[in-house]
């Protein structure tokens, strides 16, 4: 098995940061004939995340020093109005593994409006994020969960709610994607769970450093697709 080597012949730490940026509307209670709703699934792999990934990355030779997790929960401007999107601080895991988990199953699936939901602004919301400095080798990861396509940027921006500063178009929120004051661009990693089509397969056709697992309404989130997400976070650090 490859280890990554540091200087002196040790394998190399890795500091994480991940964002989550998660589906929290209606869509998301969809059974599928199971019996398990997607956000369930969804809830349940991100409380499991931070174990399974230090197993696979351990199988790998890799040693996680520093794992840290952001949830941002998203909806919809115009039909959630202040309930859009819930966009926390910082985790560290396993220490705040508690606070993260209790933030996690506070997320129920409900509004939306209609079937696109404003994950760009979710996305733009994880770019910007307060990334950590430590660590020689350093990885911001964005994990996207979602089963709709998104509005196109600034669709929401009537609601009062709506943030200041976002990106007035896709092209601007590329161009955040590509800026390095805001991410490490040999440290960025983006993985999408999300349809193949619309701003999601825009985004991967275009983007570097972007992986995409075709997602579709009504369809949860596998344990095959979670292995598949978990490889690809582990293959590329």
């Amino acid at each position: 098995m490859a280890i990554t080597q540091g200087s002196y012949g040790q394998s190399m730490d890795y500091t994480v940061d991940m964002v989550f940026c998660i589906d929290a509307t209606a869509s998301m209670e969809d059974t599928s004939g199971s019996q398990t709703k997607i956000i369930n699934m969804v809830k349940r792999n991100a409380i499991n995340f931070y174990g399974d990934f230090n197993n696979i990355m351990s199988e790998k030779g890799k040693k996680v020093r520093q794992l840290r997790v952001r949830v941002v929960a998203f909806r919809d401007y115009l039909a959630d109005g202040e309930h859009a999107m819930m966009v926390t601080d910082f985790f560290q895991l396993p220490q705040q593994a508690t606070e993260f988990e209790a933030c996690i199953n506070s997320i129920h699936a409900q509004g939306g409006g209609d079937i696109p939901e404003d994950g760009l602004e979710a996305l733009a919301y994880a770019i910007k994020s307060k990334w950590t400095a430590e660590g020689a080798k350093k990885r911001q990861v964005i994990v996207v969960w979602t089963d709709a396509d998104t509005h196109v940027m600034g669709y929401g921006s009537r609601s009062k709610f709506y943030p200041k500063g976002m990106p007035k178009n896709l092209g601007e929120l590329s161009d955040w994607w590509d800026d390095p004051s805001l991410m490490k661009q040999n440290e960025k990693r983006l993985v999408i769970f999300a349809p193949d089509k619309g701003n999601w397969k825009y985004i991967s056709d275009n983007w570097n450093l972007t992986w995409h697992i075709p997602s579709a309404a009504g369809n949860g989130l596998a344990d095959q697709n979670y292995n598949e997400i978990l490889n690809l976070i582990a293959n590329s650090v």
